[in-house]
């Protein structure tokens, strides 16, 4: 479960949460690089597309400083019913994803991660915070504060400018 800081959070680097396998991770770890945080769900029927653009983008720009963050959720059609254990096996063996597994968590409602809570609060649309779907994604920039957010039917491919454009890639 992700911790919270004391104090209000400034940014993404303020918070501390546990990986697949139960370690804490302290997100100032990725001061300076281009963040994509995105909830996931191993049974969605976005997970296949998703996956393999997200692995696409990973690939391409991990040395520039991109770095993907996944969160399984399992609040939407119980579409990620696994254990870390099995989410994590089913993401590197089916996907040959190499980015961080997160811990399942919650990203709606009164349990909602913390992170999810700090995320949430720009102004999105018509949808105000809550999260839709399996993944949402946003976008964060080298100092760890939200720069976009996007719908889960957003194709990961589609952001690739905004990432180059947080990057210093023209």
């Amino acid at each position: 479960m992700a911790t919270q800081p004391s104090n209000h959070p400034e940014s993404i680097y303020d918070f501390t949460l546990k990986d697949a396998q139960g370690n804490d991770v302290n997100l100032s770890i990725y001061k300076g690089k281009v963040l994509l945080i995105v909830n996931v769900a191993s049974k969605c029927g976005m997970t296949n597309s998703n996956y393999v653009e997200l692995n696409q983008l990973y690939e391409k720009y991990k040395e520039q400083g991109l770095e993907i963050l996944v969160f399984p959720c399992n609040q939407f059609g119980d579409e990620e019913p696994g254990n870390n254990e099995e989410i994590k096996d089913f993401v590197c063996s089916r996907f040959k994803s190499e980015f961080p597994i997160f811990d399942k968590i919650e990203v709606n409602g009164n349990n909602s991660a913390p992170l999810y809570k700090f995320l949430k609060l720009g102004k999105w649309g018509i949808f105000g915070d809550d999260i839709q779907w399996n993944f949402a994604k946003f976008l964060i920039n080298k100092d760890g504060q939200v720069v976009d957010r996007f719908y889960p039917t957003t194709s990961p491919l589609s952001i690739e400018h905004d990432v180059k454009k947080l990057l210093g890639i023209s």
